[in-house]
Protein backbone atom coordinates (compact mmCIF):
# COMPACT_ATOMS: atom_id res chain seq x y z
CA UNK A 1 0.00 0.00 0.00
CA UNK A 2 2.96 2.32 0.62
CA UNK A 3 5.14 0.86 -2.12
CA UNK A 4 6.03 3.30 -4.86
CA UNK A 5 4.79 6.32 -2.90
CA UNK A 6 7.21 9.05 -2.00
CA UNK A 7 6.80 10.21 1.60
CA UNK A 8 7.98 13.65 2.71
CA UNK A 9 8.60 14.65 6.30
CA UNK A 10 8.48 18.27 7.33
CA UNK A 11 10.63 18.13 10.43
CA UNK A 12 13.15 15.51 11.51
CA UNK A 13 12.73 15.71 15.28
CA UNK A 14 12.05 12.96 17.79
CA UNK A 15 8.58 11.96 16.56
CA UNK A 16 9.52 12.43 12.92
CA UNK A 17 12.44 10.07 13.41
CA UNK A 18 10.18 7.61 15.25
CA UNK A 19 7.94 7.39 12.20
CA UNK A 20 10.89 7.14 9.82
CA UNK A 21 12.33 4.34 11.93
CA UNK A 22 8.99 2.50 12.02
CA UNK A 23 8.53 2.76 8.27
CA UNK A 24 12.05 1.84 7.18
CA UNK A 25 12.82 -0.84 9.75
CA UNK A 26 9.38 -2.11 10.65
CA UNK A 27 7.35 -1.76 7.46
CA UNK A 28 10.06 -2.17 4.85
CA UNK A 29 9.66 1.22 3.20
CA UNK A 30 12.96 1.97 1.43
CA UNK A 31 14.84 5.03 2.61
CA UNK A 32 15.08 6.20 -0.99
CA UNK A 33 11.29 6.70 -0.94
CA UNK A 34 11.52 9.15 1.95
CA UNK A 35 12.68 12.77 2.03
CA UNK A 36 13.09 14.64 5.30
CA UNK A 37 13.14 18.43 5.39
CA UNK A 38 15.18 19.49 8.41
CA UNK A 39 16.80 22.89 9.04
CA UNK A 40 19.72 21.61 11.16
CA UNK A 41 22.57 20.29 9.00
CA UNK A 42 23.94 17.91 11.62
CA UNK A 43 20.51 16.40 12.10
CA UNK A 44 20.10 15.93 8.34
CA UNK A 45 23.39 14.06 8.18
CA UNK A 46 22.40 11.85 11.10
CA UNK A 47 19.06 10.88 9.57
CA UNK A 48 20.59 10.18 6.16
CA UNK A 49 23.27 7.98 7.69
CA UNK A 50 20.96 6.05 10.02
CA UNK A 51 18.04 5.43 7.67
CA UNK A 52 19.29 6.03 4.14
CA UNK A 53 16.67 8.72 3.54
CA UNK A 54 16.96 11.78 1.34
CA UNK A 55 17.41 15.02 3.24
CA UNK A 56 17.01 18.70 2.42
CA UNK A 57 16.79 22.04 4.18
CA UNK A 58 13.88 23.09 1.95
CA UNK A 59 10.29 22.20 2.84
CA UNK A 60 9.16 22.96 -0.70
CA UNK A 61 11.80 20.72 -2.29
CA UNK A 62 10.87 17.84 0.01
CA UNK A 63 7.21 17.71 -1.06
CA UNK A 64 7.41 18.25 -4.82
CA UNK A 65 7.11 14.54 -5.66
CA UNK A 66 5.40 13.41 -2.46
CA UNK A 67 2.19 11.42 -2.31
CA UNK A 68 2.18 11.64 1.50
CA UNK A 69 3.39 14.64 3.49
CA UNK A 70 3.94 14.13 7.23
CA UNK A 71 3.94 17.34 9.25
CA UNK A 72 6.14 16.30 12.17
CA UNK A 73 6.85 19.75 13.54
CA UNK A 74 6.02 21.72 16.66
CA UNK A 75 2.73 23.67 16.60
CA UNK A 76 4.49 27.04 16.66
CA UNK A 77 6.32 26.13 13.45
CA UNK A 78 3.21 25.12 11.53
CA UNK A 79 2.29 28.49 10.04
CA UNK A 80 5.69 29.03 8.43
CA UNK A 81 5.86 25.44 7.20
CA UNK A 82 2.43 25.59 5.59
CA UNK A 83 3.34 28.82 3.81
CA UNK A 84 6.35 26.99 2.35
CA UNK A 85 4.04 24.27 1.03
CA UNK A 86 1.37 26.56 -0.41
CA UNK A 87 1.03 25.94 -4.14
CA UNK A 88 3.83 23.34 -4.11
CA UNK A 89 2.31 20.21 -2.58
CA UNK A 90 0.10 18.18 -4.94
CA UNK A 91 -3.64 18.65 -4.43
CA UNK A 92 -4.08 14.87 -4.17
CA UNK A 93 -1.24 14.38 -1.66
CA UNK A 94 -2.25 13.08 1.76
CA UNK A 95 -1.32 15.56 4.49
CA UNK A 96 -0.60 13.79 7.77
CA UNK A 97 -0.24 16.11 10.78
CA UNK A 98 0.95 15.11 14.26
CA UNK A 99 1.16 18.69 15.60
CA UNK A 100 -0.71 18.98 18.91
CA UNK A 101 -3.47 21.56 19.05
CA UNK A 102 -3.35 22.48 15.35
CA UNK A 103 -6.85 21.95 13.92
CA UNK A 104 -7.47 20.62 10.45
CA UNK A 105 -9.05 23.93 9.51
CA UNK A 106 -5.73 25.74 9.99
CA UNK A 107 -4.08 23.41 7.48
CA UNK A 108 -6.97 23.46 5.01
CA UNK A 109 -7.10 27.28 5.06
CA UNK A 110 -3.59 27.33 3.57
CA UNK A 111 -3.44 24.19 1.43
CA UNK A 112 -7.04 24.16 0.24
CA UNK A 113 -10.42 22.86 1.41
CA UNK A 114 -10.18 19.80 -0.85
CA UNK A 115 -6.75 18.71 0.37
CA UNK A 116 -6.88 15.21 1.93
CA UNK A 117 -5.83 15.77 5.57
CA UNK A 118 -5.29 13.35 8.45
CA UNK A 119 -4.76 14.68 11.96
CA UNK A 120 -3.09 12.36 14.45
CA UNK A 121 -2.20 12.38 18.14
CA UNK A 122 0.53 9.77 18.70
CA UNK A 123 2.47 9.32 21.94
CA UNK A 124 6.06 8.76 23.02
CA UNK A 125 6.05 4.91 23.13
CA UNK A 126 5.61 5.04 19.34
CA UNK A 127 9.40 5.36 19.27
CA UNK A 128 9.64 1.65 20.16
CA UNK A 129 6.51 0.48 18.34
CA UNK A 130 4.41 0.47 21.53
CA UNK A 131 2.47 3.69 21.03
CA UNK A 132 -1.19 4.38 20.52
CA UNK A 133 -2.46 7.00 18.10
CA UNK A 134 -5.88 8.60 17.84
CA UNK A 135 -6.70 10.04 14.43
CA UNK A 136 -9.37 11.52 12.22
CA UNK A 137 -9.53 12.79 8.65
CA UNK A 138 -11.38 15.01 6.22
CA UNK A 139 -13.96 13.69 3.72
CA UNK A 140 -11.39 14.26 0.95
CA UNK A 141 -9.32 11.34 2.29
CA UNK A 142 -10.22 8.31 0.17
CA UNK A 143 -10.25 4.70 1.33
CA UNK A 144 -6.80 3.97 -0.06
CA UNK A 145 -5.37 6.94 1.83
CA UNK A 146 -7.14 5.81 5.01
CA UNK A 147 -5.42 2.46 4.71
CA UNK A 148 -2.10 4.19 4.11
CA UNK A 149 -2.65 6.21 7.29
CA UNK A 150 -3.44 3.03 9.22
CA UNK A 151 -0.29 1.35 7.92
CA UNK A 152 1.83 4.27 9.09
CA UNK A 153 0.17 4.30 12.50
CA UNK A 154 0.22 0.55 13.11
CA UNK A 155 3.94 0.56 12.35
CA UNK A 156 4.23 2.58 15.59
CA UNK A 157 1.76 0.57 17.69
CA UNK A 158 -2.02 0.69 17.94
CA UNK A 159 -4.46 3.15 16.35
CA UNK A 160 -7.98 4.36 17.05
CA UNK A 161 -10.02 6.26 14.44
CA UNK A 162 -12.55 8.83 15.68
CA UNK A 163 -15.09 10.65 13.52
CA UNK A 164 -14.97 13.92 15.48
CA UNK A 165 -11.84 16.08 15.54
CA UNK A 166 -12.61 17.20 19.10
CA UNK A 167 -11.56 13.73 20.26
CA UNK A 168 -7.99 14.57 19.21
CA UNK A 169 -7.79 17.26 21.89
CA UNK A 170 -9.05 14.75 24.44
CA UNK A 171 -6.48 12.22 23.29
CA UNK A 172 -3.75 14.84 23.56
CA UNK A 173 -4.60 15.31 27.25
CA UNK A 174 -4.99 11.61 28.04
CA UNK A 175 -2.73 9.43 25.89
CA UNK A 176 -0.52 12.05 24.22
CA UNK A 177 0.52 13.66 27.49
CA UNK A 178 -0.10 10.46 29.46
CA UNK A 179 3.46 9.09 29.36
CA UNK A 180 4.63 12.15 31.29
CA UNK A 181 2.14 11.35 34.08
CA UNK A 182 3.40 7.78 34.21
CA UNK A 183 7.05 8.88 34.24
CA UNK A 184 6.38 11.31 37.08
CA UNK A 185 4.67 8.56 39.09
CA UNK A 186 7.61 6.24 38.40
CA UNK A 187 10.06 8.92 39.49
CA UNK A 188 8.14 9.46 42.73
CA UNK A 189 8.11 5.71 43.46
CA UNK A 190 11.83 5.39 42.76
CA UNK A 191 12.60 8.32 45.06
CA UNK A 192 10.42 6.74 47.75
CA UNK A 193 12.39 3.51 47.42
CA UNK A 194 15.65 5.39 47.85
CA UNK A 195 14.19 7.14 50.91
CA UNK A 196 13.39 3.71 52.37
CA UNK A 197 17.00 2.63 51.94
CA UNK A 198 17.32 0.92 48.54
CA UNK A 199 20.08 1.97 46.18
CA UNK A 200 18.74 3.99 43.24
CA UNK A 201 19.54 1.20 40.78
CA UNK A 202 17.64 -1.40 42.80
CA UNK A 203 14.72 0.97 43.37
CA UNK A 204 14.55 1.71 39.62
CA UNK A 205 14.57 -2.00 38.81
CA UNK A 206 11.80 -2.73 41.32
CA UNK A 207 9.60 0.11 40.07
CA UNK A 208 10.15 -0.54 36.35
CA UNK A 209 9.29 -4.22 36.55
CA UNK A 210 6.37 -3.61 38.92
CA UNK A 211 4.75 -1.17 36.50
CA UNK A 212 5.54 -3.26 33.45
CA UNK A 213 4.22 -6.43 35.10
CA UNK A 214 1.09 -4.67 36.40
CA UNK A 215 0.20 -3.43 32.92
CA UNK A 216 0.78 -6.85 31.37
CA UNK A 217 -1.26 -8.48 34.12
CA UNK A 218 -4.14 -6.04 33.60
CA UNK A 219 -4.13 -6.68 29.85
CA UNK A 220 -4.03 -10.43 30.37
CA UNK A 221 -6.74 -10.59 33.05
CA UNK A 222 -9.35 -8.53 31.14
CA UNK A 223 -10.82 -7.49 34.50
CA UNK A 224 -11.69 -3.96 35.56
CA UNK A 225 -8.71 -2.24 37.15
CA UNK A 226 -10.73 -1.56 40.31
CA UNK A 227 -11.21 -5.31 40.73
CA UNK A 228 -7.49 -5.89 40.24
CA UNK A 229 -6.72 -3.26 42.86
CA UNK A 230 -9.08 -4.98 45.31
CA UNK A 231 -7.27 -8.28 44.74
CA UNK A 232 -4.09 -6.92 46.27
CA UNK A 233 -5.75 -4.91 49.05
CA UNK A 234 -6.14 -6.94 52.22
CA UNK A 235 -8.23 -5.48 55.08
CA UNK A 236 -6.01 -3.47 57.44
CA UNK A 237 -2.97 -4.45 55.40
CA UNK A 238 -0.04 -2.52 54.00
CA UNK A 239 -1.73 -1.83 50.66
CA UNK A 240 -4.87 -0.54 52.37
CA UNK A 241 -2.76 1.86 54.46
CA UNK A 242 -0.95 3.15 51.39
CA UNK A 243 -4.13 3.57 49.34
CA UNK A 244 -5.79 5.42 52.21
CA UNK A 245 -2.98 7.99 52.13
CA UNK A 246 -3.23 8.34 48.34
CA UNK A 247 -6.99 8.83 48.46
CA UNK A 248 -6.76 11.24 51.40
CA UNK A 249 -4.17 13.23 49.44
CA UNK A 250 -6.63 13.59 46.55
CA UNK A 251 -4.78 11.47 44.00
CA UNK A 252 -7.83 10.87 41.80
CA UNK A 253 -8.82 14.52 41.91
CA UNK A 254 -5.38 15.88 41.09
CA UNK A 255 -4.99 13.44 38.17
CA UNK A 256 -8.37 14.45 36.80
CA UNK A 257 -7.50 18.13 37.14
CA UNK A 258 -4.14 17.61 35.48
CA UNK A 259 -5.69 15.88 32.47
CA UNK A 260 -8.34 18.61 32.24
CA UNK A 261 -5.62 21.29 32.37
CA UNK A 262 -3.82 19.61 29.47
CA UNK A 263 -7.10 19.45 27.54
CA UNK A 264 -7.81 23.15 28.11
CA UNK A 265 -4.30 24.04 26.99
CA UNK A 266 -4.74 22.04 23.81
CA UNK A 267 -8.01 23.87 23.09
CA UNK A 268 -6.27 27.19 23.72
CA UNK A 269 -3.47 26.31 21.30
CA UNK A 270 -6.07 25.55 18.65
CA UNK A 271 -7.72 28.93 19.18
CA UNK A 272 -4.38 30.72 18.89
CA UNK A 273 -3.67 29.00 15.57
CA UNK A 274 -7.15 29.82 14.27
CA UNK A 275 -6.85 33.47 15.31
CA UNK A 276 -3.46 33.70 13.60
Amino acid sequence: MLNGIHIAFIGGGVMGEAIVNSLTRGSGVPGASITVAEPIAARRSQLAECYGVNVTASNADAVRQAGIVILSIKPQMMSAALNDLRGVVAESALIFSIAAGVPIRSIADVLGANQPIVRVMPNTPAQIGQGISVWTCTPAVNETQREQARLILTSMGEEIFMEGEHYLDMATALSGTGPAYVFLFMEALIDAGVHLGFSRSISERLVMQTIKGSVEYALHSKRHVAELRNQVTSPAGTTASALYRLEKGGLRTIISRAVWAAYERCIALGRIKKDD
